[in-house]
């Protein structure tokens, strides 16, 4: 007997194992489920991917781009824009093309490609008359709003009326500014 139940355990080491259709309990699956969602809720909740206060304020990259630091020439041209929008835009528009009776266009314009000195002229000192832009004949005046501004604003705004709307004339430095309004001074005195 000792030798027939060695042979028999034996045979039962020895057998391949086989596999059987047993179906997997539903509560498995629905904890299973329960858990990935738990586990995305707390994802969203504590990761900051979806969070709106990263990214609410801001639609696009372009538009987060807007705010970014700018420098040298770009942070020249938005300061420029900024100072424009705010003293000269409210009558020549924000694109450049004027108000009718009220402003003619810088867009285009022929007298922002004139020389340097004689557009800084306008805004330090004045306009009164008549005045032909692109054609069309202006009876306007015009107060010398950019006598109240600083040389360093004052030459960013027209570097930005010149590289604008399609205009594509050089830059103004701030000393071109400084010579035009010493000379108008000298003139007064």
């Amino acid at each position: 007997m000792s030798g027939e139940p060695k042979s028999i355990t034996c045979q039962h080491e020895d057998a391949e194992p086989t596999a059987s259709n047993s179906p997997v309990s539903i509560w498995l699956i629905v904890l299973a489920l329960a858990l990935l969602f738990l586990g995305a809720v707390y994802f969203d909740h504590h990761s900051g991917w979806f969070d709106r206060q990263v990214y609410a304020p801001y639609a696009s990259a372009e538009e987060l781009a807007l705010y970014q630091p700018k420098s040298g020439a770009a942070e020249a041209a938005a300061h420029g824009k900024a100072v424009f929008d705010t003293v000269c835009g409210i009558c020549h528009g924000p694109d450049g093309m004027g108000k009718p009776g009220q402003a003619p266009p810088l867009a285009g314009s022929e007298w922002v490609a004139k020389d340097v000195p004689s557009l800084a002229h306008i805004p330090l000192a004045g306009l009164n008359g008549r005045v032909e832009v692109k054609g069309q004949e202006w009876n306007l005046s015009m107060a010398p709003m950019g006598a109240a501004l600083s040389d360093a604003d004052l030459a960013a705004v027209l570097t930005y009326i010149r590289s604008s709307w399609g205009n594509h004339s050089s830059a103004v430095s701030t000393d071109d500014v400084k010579a035009e309004r010493a000379a108008i001074q000298g003139n007064k005195r």
